[in-house]
C-alpha cells in the first residue's frame, strides 16, 4: 500500500522536503501538498506510476475533482510549460515524484529556505526531468477554501506574506540564472524623450459599456492640473448603451478625443494599440480603466516626472480597490511592493501582476506593441519592456479601483481561471525564450 505524505507535517522548508525524501525509500513518492482532506480513486496510483515510468518523469499530477457541500465539480489544471514560474502553479492536491528526481535534488546540496522548499524542488525538476500532467481527475478534494477567485488573487500581495515572498524570488531567480534568463540590474536603456509630441501626456480609456463609470472617470482626467498640456483619447468600443452620448457631452473640451474603431473585433488590447498608435497620443500614455478614477488631481504629473526622473520607459503606480461609494474593500491598497528596481525583471517572471495605473512612453509601446486580448494584455507589455528599460514605480495611492456589484472577476469560473493562467504563463514562455536568446 502507497502512502500518501501529508505535506503540512513536514513543512515546506527545503529540510522538511528532504527529510521526506530521506524517510521514504520507495520508488514513487506520493506527496498531498494541500493540507486537505482526500481521497483517492481506484487505480489512480497506478495511473501516476505508469505515467511517470513511460515518460521518465520527475512530477506527475493530474485533473481533480473537488467537494464542495456535499457537491462534486470536476476540477481541471493546466499543462505546466516553460513559464510556469508562478510558485501558486495549481498542481492541484497530490503529486508523484520519482525517486531519482527526489535523489537527484538531495544530492544537488540546495540552499537551504524555511517556506520555498516544495517550489525549489520544482523547478529543479523543470530543469532536470520532465514534469507530466494526467488529464483526468483521479482523486477528490474536500474543499475549505470557498471563498471567490477575486478574494484569493491578491494573497501574494498580502503583507502577511511577505517573508514568503522573499524566498520565492530567491528561489525562482536563481532558477533563472541556471537556465541562462537572468537579467543583470541596471543594464537598462535610458530614454531621452527628445521626441516632439503635441501634447507631453494622453490618459487612454478603452471603454464598451460603461454608462454608469465613464463620466466619473472623464471627469478625473479633466480635473487634473499639470504644467503642461494633456489630452484625454477615449476608445468607444462600439457601445450599446448610452456610453457614446455621454462621452459626447464631454467633447466640447477640445481635450477629450473620441475614437470609435472601425474594427469591431478589438479586445482591451487593440484598443489601447489603436490609441497609441494615434496622432493625437501625446509622448507618454497613461491608462485609466472606464470604471475607475484618480484619486488625486496631481496623478497624472506624478506619472511625467517619475520618467523624466528615471529616464524608464514604463511607470506603474498603486490602487486602492474599493466600492463605488469608495469605501476600501479588502485587500485595500495594491502598491507591489515585491518589484525592486534591482531584480523587477527577474520577479515579474514569477508574479501574475505588475500593478496599476500604468503608463508607457508612446515610442517604446509603440515599437512593443499590444496583443489584441482582454485580459493580459497589459502584462505582456509589461515584461517584455522590462527585458531592456527600466520600469518606474510610484508606491503612492494613484487610482481608485472600483469593484462591482458582482463583477466578472469576484468570481471566475475554474475554466476561465485556467484560460487566463494558461494565457499568461505561455506570455512567460515566450518572454524567457527571448531573455535565453532563443
Amino acid at each position: 500500500m502507497v502512502q500518501i505524505i501529508d505535506i503540512p507535517l513536514y513543512g515546506t522548508s527545503t529540510a522538511g522536503l528532504r527529510a521526506i525524501f530521506e524517510k521514504n525509500c520507495e520508488s514513487f513518492l506520493f506527496l498531498n501538498i494541500s493540507g486537505k482532506q482526500i481521497s483517492i480513486d481506484d487505480n489512480a496510483i497506478e495511473s501516476f506510476i505508469s505515467t511517470a515510468q513511460q515518460n521518465k518523469s520527475g512530477i506527475v499530477y493530474s485533473d481533480f475533482n473537488k467537494e464542495i457541500n456535499g457537491e462534486i465539480i470536476l476540477n481541471p489544471v493546466i499543462d505546466i510549460q516553460d513559464g510556469s514560474l508562478r510558485d501558486d502553479f495549481d498542481f492541484g492536491a497530490v503529486i508523484c515524484i520519482s525517486r531519482f528526481a527526489a535523489d537527484s535534488f538531495v544530492k544537488s546540496q540546495p540552499k537551504e529556505y524555511s517556506i520555498g522548499g516544495l517550489y525549489q524542488f520544482r523547478l529543479f525538476v523543470q530543469r532536470n526531468f520532465s514534469i507530466i500532467r494526467i488529464d483526468k481527475p483521479l482523486y477528490t478534494v474536500v474543499e475549505t477554501d470557498t471563498r471567490a477567485s477575486g478574494q484569493k488573487q491578491f494573497d501574494y500581495v498580502n503583507p502577511r506574506n511577505r517573508d514568503s515572498q522573499i524566498e520565492m524570488e530567491k528561489i525562482c531567480t536563481d532558477h533563472l540564472k541556471e537556465i541562462g534568463a537572468y537579467l543583470k540590474p541596471n543594464s537598462y536603456k535610458k530614454c531621452l524623450f527628445n521626441e516632439d509630441f503635441a501634447v507631453e501626456a494622453s490618459v487612454i480609456i478603452p471603454v464598451r459599456n460603461r454608462e454608469r463609470t465613464i463620466a466619473d472617470a472623464i471627469q478625473s482626467v479633466l480635473e487634473q492640473e499639470a504644467p503642461f498640456p494633456f489630452n484625454l483619447i477615449i476608445v468607444d468600443n462600439h457601445s450599446t448603451d448610452n456610453t457614446t452620448s455621454i462621452i459626447n457631452s464631454f467633447t466640447t473640451d477640445s481635450r477629450v478625443i473620441h475614437i470609435i474603431p472601425e474594427r469591431e473585433d478589438l479586445g482591451i488590447g487593440g484598443c489601447w494599440d489603436l490609441a497609441v498608435r494615434s496622432p493625437h497620443c501625446g509622448k507618454f500614455a497613461i491608462q485609466l480603466d472606464s470604471d475607475d478614477i484618480y484619486s488625486g488631481k496631481e496623478t497624472i504629473k506624478q506619472i511625467v516626472d517619475k520618467f523624466y526622473s528615471e529616464q524608464c520607459a514604463m511607470v506603474i503606480g498603486s490602487y486602492r480597490i474599493c466600492n463605488f461609494a469608495l469605501e476600501t474593500l479588502p485587500p485595500g491598497i495594491i502598491d507591489h511592493k515585491e518589484w525592486t528596481d534591482n531584480n523587477g525583471p527577474n520577479n515579474a517572471l514569477r508574479i501574475n501582476g505588475l500593478g496599476a495605473p500604468r503608463a508607457f512612453y508612446t515610442p517604446v509601446i509603440r515599437e512593443t506593441g499590444f496583443p489584441n486580448v482582454s485580459y493580459g494584455e497589459d502584462y505582456a507589455v509589461g515584461i517584455a519592456i522590462s527585458r531592456s528599460y527600466r520600469i518606474g514605480r510610484i508606491y503612492e495611492e494613484l487610482y481608485l479601483c472600483r469593484r462591482w456589484e458582482g463583477n466578472s472577476d469576484s468570481a471566475l469560473s475554474q475554466e476561465k481561471i485556467n484560460a487566463n493562467n494558461l494565457y499568461k504563463d505561455s506570455l512567460r514562455t515566450a518572454e524567457l525564450h527571448k531573455r535565453m536568446g532563443r
